[in-house]
């Protein structure tokens, strides 16, 4: 009983507090990997090239795209709603931190918020640019009375605009508040004088009292709790982009569940690959542990059928409809016809695959996991795709209906967002620590104490 307990410790070791502060924080105070050099080197390269065809994009027009006057939202729109729901991740575990008072999500929630905060930026980035011209974006802010300017408060483009900005601001706060008293630690502990003063600066006088940590814990509680709908209501609102249209295969109610439940498994899948790669590479086998991974596993799997459910209701709903064109879009186009490969993909990747996670072998075996995390965000970017592109390019009209593929601009700026987020989270592992230290010490503490009454209770 006591062994199996401390296999499946959230904390693993029998840390003091000193030892808990010094080996969090080596990644700040000691020099980077040469990998580290090598990963922004890459980073840097897709940044290049989505500069690239960000330029090409705004001297040239979106001509420069695949786009046609038929398939009017293509990768541009995938990779928008890919990435944020990659980005619904971070919050999530904040929320299952401080609301839900899940104490395993401790150790990972600082890197699932900082990947979301990286996620939502390389979204926001592509309704900017397929406005055409980006520096009018601010005639969609919310300010008609200041500038004689009613906005079309109908348009999904104003909604997505409110949402991104919303839940960006949010997740920016949830993740920095976080990281204050971790802040104060590394100012006191630093010997570089510009260092002392930039997390002086940021660490916003904390000293450690008992009166600030109170005060500390009642914001983060109540960012939580704001947060909590903000991670419903935003891929409601970008699903409703779809739902409130009258094409085949957009026009259902089950978009805005459906996508939401898609955002949460899409996130922790990548919070699962990204997981995977800061324990082995920062050594943190003991902070995140097997449970850790094994509970973002039981979370895949039953997202997975949630996620299998939804594809089967929404065929179902377009055979009894009884609508032809929904169901030629469903049963022909997608499942049978031009698209049934990518959508095949999807079923597959996102409904059968993740069901290994059944099985406690695979949970526990590290290579099934990462190969298993990738399949699921490679599976989910096929999802956006048939739902995007099948209903415009095979609409109702068979005159109408033409074929989409991206062009070198459409993919270097997807790959340019690969290279924002890279660099984003290489610069975040690089400075501030990847699991948030005064969040472990209690877990830390609460696990001695565990193993202590199990002692006691054997004796």
């Amino acid at each position: 009983m006591i062994n199996n307990k401390i296999r499946y410790a959230l904390v693993k070791g029998d840390k003091t507090y000193g030892q808990i502060t010094d080996e969090l924080l080596l990644n700040v105070e000691q020099k980077p990997p040469l990998w580290w050099f090598a990963g922004m080197t890459i980073g840097t390269i897709l940044l290049a090239i989505g500069g690239w065809a960000f330029y090409m994009s705004l001297s040239q027009g979106l001509g420069t795209w695949g786009l046609t006057n038929s398939v009017a939202w293509g990768w541009d729109i995938i990779n928008f709603v890919w990435w944020i729901g990659i980005g619904h991740a971070g919050t999530a575990f904040t929320i299952f931190f401080l609301v839900f008072r899940q104490k395993w999500a401790g150790s990972i929630n600082r890197s699932a918020e900082a990947m979301t905060v990286f996620a939502v930026m390389c979204a926001g980035l592509f309704p900017l640019i397929h406005m055409g011209r980006p520096w009018l974006a601010f005639f969609i802010l919310p300010y008609p009375n200041t500038r004689l300017l009613w906005l079309n408060f109908n348009s999904p483009l104003f909604w997505d605009v409110l949402a991104i900005s919303t839940y960006l601001i949010t997740s920016i706060m949830l993740w920095y508040m976080g990281m204050v008293p971790d802040l104060a630690t590394i100012a006191q502990r630093t010997k570089n004088k510009v260092g002392k003063f930039l997390y002086g600066m940021f660490s916003l006088g904390w000293n450690g009292s008992l009166y600030t940590y109170n005060r500390y814990e009642t914001l983060m509680k109540i960012l939580g709790g704001l947060a909590a709908p903000l991670v419903i209501s935003v891929h409601t609102i970008v699903a409703l982009d779809f739902a409130v249209s009258v094409l085949p295969g957009w026009h259902a109610t089950i978009l805005p569940p459906y996508f939401f439940v898609g955002a949460i498994f899409s996130g922790f899948a990548m919070v699962l690959t990204l997981m995977i790669l800061f324990r082995k590479a920062f050594n943190l086998f003991d902070y995140i542990t097997e449970k850790h991974l094994d509970n973002i596993a039981h979370v895949l799997k039953y997202g997975s059928l949630i996620i299998g459910l939804a594809y089967v209701t929404e065929m179902f709903t377009a055979w009894y409809s009884g609508v032809d064109y929904e169901i030629y879009t469903f049963f022909r186009a997608r499942a049978t016809g031009s698209f049934s490969v990518a959508f095949w993909i999807m079923f597959v990747f996102n409904a059968v695959i993740p069901q290994l996670f059944w099985f406690k072998n695979a949970r526990k075996n590290l290579i099934i996991l990462f190969l298993v995390s990738i399949v699921i965000n490679i599976g989910m970017w096929f999802e956006r795709y048939i739902i995007l592109v099948s209903s415009l390019a095979e609409d109702f009209l068979p005159s109408s209906w033409t074929h989409y593929s991206p062009t070198m601009v459409d993919i270097g700026i997807y790959l340019g967002t690969f290279g924002l987020f890279t660099c984003g989270m290489l610069m975040f592992v690089r400075y501030i620590p990847i699991v948030a230290v005064n969040e472990v010490k209690p877990i830390a503490r609460a696990e001695k104490l565990r193993k202590q009454k199990a002692q006691d209770h054997e004796h």
